[in-house]
């Protein structure tokens, strides 16, 4: 029996290396942008139960606050970030979800005004930047928010002026498109709170526009080929 017991401890030996390798590869090779649960290391002063990010290579502060369904503006703030620079191997904490998050949660924004939503959003901007797609879908949220508009998210993207829909998607059908994950992600974001355009009730492309009244209206900004507006208060 003696004989070969050398040769079961260099098994066991072996055995043990590569049960140490597999779990260094394993705490290594974190996905992009993986969120974790601080838990032994104290990397924060948060409690056991916050969620932090590490920013991996290529990340950027708005694709975070997406796949983490947050707003950047609330991501920022918890971070104390004056701007939108990261760098990889950056901790973010995750900020705790908002009313409007945790309604989204909840499930009072049903699948189907999510769905519209993110319909009318890939209809009007879909070559848009996310921002511009975010910008879209915010001003249904801010029409919703305005005494002067229908109060749910299908009136007001139905609703119609002198028999003419609001919206041109709706009127020529292109608004039954399937939206991508990038319009349903900006829809998330619109609903979250996230506004780009500082509560514009209005949009327009004045390349192609041909609304004389529409561009009577104040220009709060301009993201991509789209000017959004409001009306003088």
């Amino acid at each position: 029996m003696s004989k070969y017991v050398p040769r079961l401890a260099v098994n066991f030996f072996k055995a043990t290396l590569l049960a140490l390798a597999s779990l260094a590869v394993l705490t290594i090779a974190l996905p992009r942008g993986e969120c974790f649960q601080n838990t032994g290391a104290q990397i924060t002063d948060q409690s056991d139960s916050t969620l932090n990010c590490i920013v991996q290579e290529g990340d950027t502060l708005s694709d975070i606050a997406c796949r983490r369904q947050v707003s950047v503006r609330e991501l920022m703030k918890v971070n104390n970030l004056t701007g939108s620079l990261i760098i990889p191997g950056q901790v973010l904490i995750m900020p705790e979800k908002s009313k409007s998050e945790e309604s989204l949660s909840r499930g009072d924004v049903s699948r189907e005004d999510l769905m519209l939503l993110a319909r009318l959003i890939h209809a009007e901007a879909r070559g848009e930047s996310f921002e511009g797609q975010v910008a879209v879908g915010a001003v249904i949220l801010n029409r919703l928010a305005s005494p002067h508009f229908p109060k749910t998210i299908r009136e007001v993207i139905y609703q119609k002026s002198s028999r003419v829909y609001q919206f041109s998607p709706v009127g020529d059908g292109s608004i039954n498109l399937e939206p991508n994950e990038k319009a349903m992600q900006a829809a998330v974001q619109a609903l979250q709170g996230t506004d780009p355009t500082g509560g514009a009730l209005f949009f327009y492309n004045p390349d192609i526009s041909r609304d004389q009244w529409i561009r009577t209206l104040p220009v709060i900004i301009r993201i991509g080929n789209h000017v959004f507006a409001s009306v003088t208060t």
